[in-house]
C-alpha cells in the first residue's frame, strides 16, 4: 500500500501529479496521470495529450490517502527497478 512515508519505493505510474517547482518555468502547474517511468522521465497523460518530462528538474507534488507530498526529482531519477527494491 502506498503512504506518504514509503512513495519514493513504490511505483508511480497511474499515479496523479503535478508539477510544482521547476528549472523550465512553462511546466509549472502541468498535471496529468503518469502512465509511464524510465530513469530520468515520467510520460504524463495531460488535458493537451502525453508529455514526456524529466523527473530530476522538477519537484513532484502527489496526493495520497488525501494528503499532499512533495518529492524532490533527484530523490526518483532512478529506474524504477532500482528505487522500489533501493534503499531511500
Amino acid at each position: 500500500m502506498i503512504t506518504v512515508d514509503n512513495i519514493t519505493s513504490h511505483e508511480f505510474i497511474g499515479l496523479d501529479t503535478e508539477i510544482i517547482q521547476s528549472t523550465n518555468p512553462q511546466v509549472v502547474g502541468l498535471n496529468g496521470r503518469i502512465i509511464n517511468e524510465t530513469k530520468s522521465m515520467f510520460t504524463i497523460n495531460t488535458e493537451k495529450g502525453s508529455k514526456s518530462i524529466a523527473k530530476s528538474t522538477n519537484n513532484w507534488k502527489f496526493s495520497i490517502q488525501g494528503k499532499y507530498v512533495v518529492i524532490e526529482g533527484k530523490r526518483i531519477a532512478k529506474r524504477p527497478f532500482d528505487r522500489i527494491g533501493g534503499k531511500q
